[in-house]
């Protein structure tokens, strides 16, 4: 851009992007669309059309793949889809329930080994999952609640990121100030939490239990080694031994693929649903400032 057209744009106007930044996200959105491209026409092929046509060619075959995943196993895929939303939708509720509570207590409360505590669930951050895989079944084992749901629910509740983000929001959204006049008022420790604290947090709330459930309905190391009855199962580890018994059966290799089509639907669902609370946090930000 020149001075003079510099000159002309009116204050306050956005620079527009420049063509380098926008080509890197166009790259990546491709690199990132392509595999669910790829199922969702994959997903309309039949057995042959799989194997012998051009890998983004629409097959014929979608309503018959549609009435033979259903049908699989007198309708296991179906308990496989609610095992997950039962697993996804109320073990990431409770996380988001609970790390919004010790987030708010870090963040408005003053306490002997705050910041060491906090330091070492933050800590828990650094640590991937598969090294807390095996101790989080001893301890299911001991207490007798393998494969069982507890054994998946249970060890999700809590998350070190998930606290540190509520945490964070209540430092931001929440002022002291209001703390402090409803303590005045006479209001209890618990009633500012759920009367002032949870509304306020509850765009910070959504962004947790999105993420939550994200990674819980994608979970598959933990119920993989938590359970061995089938009907328990959540759909990606279904999914996985659909895929495992297709070398014996390759019509199952059909199944698995529209099985993995369809599972993807809920997530896309709900992030729709979710948006609006991004965006009402936006505009009450805007309104704010």
């Amino acid at each position: 851009m020149t001075d003079h057209q510099a000159a002309r744009r009116a204050p306050g106007t956005p620079r527009r992007p420049g063509a380098l930044p926008t080509a890197i996200l166009l790259i990546g959105a491709f690199y990132s669309l392509i595999p669910v491209a790829w199922i969702v026409v994959a997903a309309t092929k039949t057995n042959a059309q799989l194997f012998s046509t051009f890998t983004f060619q629409p097959g014929t075959g979608l309503l018959d793949n549609l009435g033979d995943l259903f049908s699989y196993g007198e309708g296991q895929f179906a308990q496989w889809a609610l095992n997950s939303l039962y697993y996804a939708g109320v073990g990431s509720l409770l996380c988001t329930l609970v790390s919004t509570a010790a987030g708010f207590a870090f963040a408005k409360y003053r306490f002997r080994g705050r910041a060491p505590l906090f330091y070492l669930i933050l800590a828990g951050v650094l640590l991937p999952g598969m090294t807390l895989a095996i101790p989080q079944y001893i301890i299911m084992s001991e207490i007798g609640m393998v494969g069982t749901y507890w054994s998946v629910l249970l060890p999700g509740l809590i998350s070190p990121f998930g606290i540190y983000l509520a945490r964070v929001y209540a430092e931001a959204s929440v002022p002291d100030a209001t703390i402090e006049s409803a303590r005045i008022d006479g209001a209890s420790e618990f009633r500012i939490f759920t009367s002032i604290g949870l509304p306020m947090m509850l765009p910070g709330m959504v962004t947790i239990f999105m993420l939550q459930f994200v990674g819980n309905w994608n979970n598959f190391l933990l119920p993989f080694i938590m359970l061995s009855d089938e009907d328990k199962y959540p759909i990606n580890l279904g999914l996985y031994t659909l895929l495992s018994k297709g070398s014996g059966e390759p019509a199952l290799y059909g199944i698995a693929i529209v099985g993995t089509a369809v599972s993807v639907i809920p997530l896309i669902l709900l992030l729709l649903f979710l948006q609006r609370f991004w965006r009402l946090d936006l505009i009450s930000g805007g309104l704010k400032g």
